[in-house]
């Protein structure tokens, strides 16, 4: 197997990561060379590590996407998160023509009836905003973490994303839930009001449930499709291509 020069820089970057505590391990992404951007969704992982960018003033750019499709306590999570922290967190939306152009191939909620259509929701409103996010990027930061679902369970701290170009850092993939929650309290970190009703993880409203006790974390997304390791995409190239005309230069 051929090794990519991002693959063997991500190894280094890898290693140099795991002895590191989280505000050190995102000072140090901070000071590598080219643009970090950390992509939030606002979740209770992503919460702490934008904590730990606004307290330290971190040169790391904050981005989330709008996808027009999420609960209202997480679009007001957003601006309460700005205050807090004094930070700005970019809203990168999908191009009207492409959510007409979706709802006009597949109605307006049509990812419930196919798994290619729910795919094709992503790309419109996940995939194609997220490329806009990373535009310009050699790292992308995350909030993915080993315990949030099997197909995480090997997280790296810094992996090769060779179809983006870039390195993919992160920083919380060895944490568990509760030494989450326990720096949430500590810290006062202000976080999505629904994970009190049984969302331990929240996306867009119509594609979101709360979980069944002794339910994954990841069971809720997606609820109706049967595969257990579904995903949207941004992480796992599961989505298939988009049959939707691009309408949209910058996607």
């Amino acid at each position: 197997m051929t090794t990519s020069p991002l693959d063997a820089t991500a190894k280094a970057l890898n290693e140099a990561l795991e002895g590191l505590d989280l505000a050190e391990r995102l000072a140090f992404v901070a000071e590598l060379e080219g643009r970090a951007v950390f992509t939030t969704s606002l979740g209770i992982e992503d919460q702490v590590i934008t904590a730990v960018i606004g307290k330290n003033d971190l040169s790391i750019d904050v981005a989330t996407l709008q996808t027009g499709r999420l609960f209202n306590e997480t679009v007001a999570l957003i601006d309460k998160t700005e205050e807090t922290y004094g930070i700005l967190i970019k809203r990168f939306h999908p191009e009207s023509a492409d959510v007409d152009a979706y709802a006009a191939q597949y109605g307006a909620n049509g990812f419930y009836d196919s798994v290619e259509a729910r795919h094709a929701c992503c790309d419109v409103r996940k995939l194609k905003p997220l490329a806009r996010a990373l535009e310009g990027a050699g790292y992308w930061v995350t909030g993915l973490r080993r315990g949030q679902s099997g197909n995480r369970a090997t997280t790296p701290f810094a992996e090769a994303d060779n179809e983006r170009g870039l390195i993919k850092i992160n920083p919380l993939a060895d944490w568990d839930i509760e030494t989450i929650r326990t720096y949430v309290t500590a810290n006062g970190v202000p976080v999505n009001p629904l994970h009190a009703r049984g969302y331990p993880s929240i996306g867009c409203e119509p594609c979101t449930r709360a979980i069944k006790p002794g339910e994954p974390e990841r069971a809720g997304r997606w609820w109706w499709e049967n595969d257990e390791k579904r995903e949207c995409g941004l992480h796992v190239p599961e989505a298939t291509t988009s049959t939707i005309p691009n309408t949209s230069s910058a996607a």
